[in-house]
């Protein structure tokens, strides 16, 4: 693979993508890593519509964290996104790590997502 790391990461979720799909029935989970945040969307994509949100930005998740890209951040973010999802009435998801590596921040918030009643 030759290019940035942006570019190598972008073809990997390109790849992941082929095989991913959100449906109604199970929705995809995507998450979006920055410097300075962390984002999750549960996503259906067969309507072409974001079911669920949540991410460091928000008031209520961002409330007492000393940083908004730790560990701790991604497991606050992990346990909303399955919170707000639950309420909506999912329960069961695909999983899209968007090419990134299922390592430190990306794990936090999968496992606290699981952890608050979302499986995949």
């Amino acid at each position: 693979m030759s290019g940035s790391k942006t570019d190598q990461r972008v073809r990997r979720h390109q790849r992941l993508r082929r095989k991913v799909a959100g449906t109604t029935d199970r929705p995809r989970l995507q998450i979006q890593r920055s410097l300075h945040h962390l984002y999750a969307f549960v996503v259906d994509d067969s309507n072409g519509h974001t079911l669920v949100a949540a991410s460091t930005r928000e008031k209520d998740v961002a409330a007492g964290l000393a940083s908004r890209t730790n560990l701790e951040a991604a497991k606050k973010v992990g346990e909303t996104i399955g919170q707000k999802a639950k309420a909506a009435g999912i329960t069961s998801v695909v999983f899209d790590r968007a090419g990134m590596r299922y390592h430190g921040r990306v794990k936090a918030l999968a496992e606290a997502a699981r952890e608050a009643g979302l499986e995949f």
